[in-house]
């Protein structure tokens, strides 16, 4: 009975899972989609709690209470410009998780062995009963799931801290190796799996290679993640996402857990697919994002000429009063000011007095994809005037009013103007050939990839400089 509850769950929580992934592809369906993921995993978890080899329900409970309140105050208390490094902290935690159970596993599968060999009539339960009752071929396979999900947990664990020290702030954001560079992370891999050989033959205590390959893996992780510039960060986050996704399920077929199998397997597929997708939108090759060390310096850049000319309410409210079609472009500055709540009054006010409203979206705009998307459609901005890049770029000439706010990098020309650039042949959004282009941002500072953006000097450009939030407010008013 318990194996058949247990099963049906699983498989009411997995199709939970398919559904709400589907649904997340579209704004409209995202808030059920999110609710599917509940309600699957609120399921899993009882399903595990009340399964076969159930046990220490103190423990257990004392663990979901502490769990369950430190992932309440978490999502209280942290604002949308800090998810891309909540994220990166949840994928930690996945990672050390998939290296704790792994090492669970090989400690039970030593005891288990020993108690056998030994002859003690033992009557084993739970997990001990799975690992009892498996022949020679079966055990060696599990020390394969064993090694892989310590391994790549390792490497997710120490590669998601650095994201997120880099996407909070804490770390440089320039990309940073150790002498040797890859050859550093080549022959760490080299020793890891020679010294997986050697925990799968049985030579030496198997804990003690098992440390071994944690503590290279560790390495691989954070040297991985150091080499890579914080231009790329958003790329990362997706990319450890992958990783953590399949550590679980390498602990999903140690564990003999049909739903852990199935929901790391999803993680890991849609986190390399979303990579993909990423690498493209950003014209990065997907191989070298998987060994790291992109985003790093070119050659010389171009020369800039001319100025940046600033410009004050008044004149912006002037051009967009006499303007027919307006092109707004939300960047991570938005999300900094938290702005998007004037700035989609101000598309209520412009849409009122009869002119065209765009938004023009980035695929990486802000340091997480579907960043802006999320903030416009808590905003209230219909989900119609929101579109893609691809979608947009060809309508810039006949746009006479574009507003940058907040962006930077994805909207920098050098992407097609400089080969020294080190965002070259990045796709972007081709603002400059509207009318006027206004920039709201706060100073003249670079964006996230520190580099200068020839936009702001040309002629059709002028910087609307301030807070986003109080400057999109400042124009309220003199919208007709």
């Amino acid at each position: 009975m318990e194996y058949g509850f247990t099963t049906a769950a699983y498989v009411v929580a997995s199709v939970l899972f398919i559904l709400s992934l589907g649904g997340l592809s579209g704004q409209e369906s995202a808030k059920r989609a999110i609710w599917y993921g509940i309600v699957g995993m609120a399921l899993a978890v009882a399903a595990t709690l009340f399964g076969p080899g159930a046990g220490n329900w103190f423990l257990s409970l004392v663990m979901i209470a502490i769990g369950g309140t430190g992932g309440w105050l978490v999502a209280k208390r942290v604002q949308m410009t800090e998810m891309p490094q909540l994220v990166a902290a949840m994928h930690s935690l996945v990672g050390l998780a998939a290296v704790f159970v792994g090492f669970n596993a090989q400690i039970e599968l030593g005891r288990v062995t020993r108690l056998i060999a030994e002859g003690v009539p033992v009557a084993f339960t739970g997990f001990a009963a799975l690992l009892a009752g498996k022949t020679g071929p079966e055990i060696a396979m599990l020390k394969i799931e064993v090694f892989l999900g310590i391994f790549i947990g390792a490497v997710t664990f120490t590669g998601s801290v650095v994201a997120f020290g880099k996407l909070s702030g804490r770390v440089d954001g320039k990309p940073k190796k150790l002498p040797g560079g890859h050859m550093l992370n080549a022959g760490a891999l080299a020793l890891s799996i020679l010294f997986g050989i050697l925990y799968f033959t049985g030579v030496g205590p198997a804990v003690f290679w098992l440390i071994l390959i944690t503590l290279l893996a560790f390495f691989i992780g954070y040297h991985l993640i150091m080499g890579i510039g914080g231009a790329d960060m958003p790329v990362v986050v997706s990319m450890l996402n992958s990783y953590s996704g399949w550590a679980a399920a390498a602990i999903g077929f140690t564990l003999g857990n049909d739903l852990l199998i199935v929901t790391g397997a999803l993680v890991g597929s849609s986190g390399a697919i979303l990579s993909y997708i990423m690498c493209k939108a950003m014209n990065r090759n997907f191989v070298s994002v998987i060994l790291g060390g992109f985003g790093g310096e070119t050659g010389p850049a171009a020369a800039i000429e001319g100025e940046q000319i600033a410009i004050d309410a008044d004149g912006v409210a002037s051009a967009l009063n006499e303007a027919d079609s307006v092109v707004i472009v939300p960047g991570y500055g938005m999300a900094v000011a938290q702005a998007q709540g004037a700035v989609s009054e101000l598309t209520r006010k412009l849409r009122a007095a009869g002119k065209t409203v765009r938004f023009a979206i980035h695929p990486v705009a802000g340091r997480l994809p579907g960043h802006m998307n999320v903030l416009l459609a808590e905003a209230k901005v219909p989900y119609d005037i929101v579109l893609e890049m691809d979608e947009i770029n060809e309508d810039f000439p006949a746009t006479d009013v574009v507003i940058i706010i907040g962006s930077n990098d994805i909207v920098n020309p050098a992407a097609q103007d400089d080969p020294n650039s080190p965002i070259a042949g990045m796709p972007v959004l081709e603002v400059w050939r509207a009318k006027q282009v206004f920039v709201s941002k706060r100073g003249q500072g670079t964006g996230y990839s520190g580099i200068e953006n020839p936009l702001f000097f040309k002629e059709n450009t002028r910087m609307f400089y301030g807070d986003a939030k109080d400057s999109i407010n400042k124009l309220l008013p003199m919208i007709d």
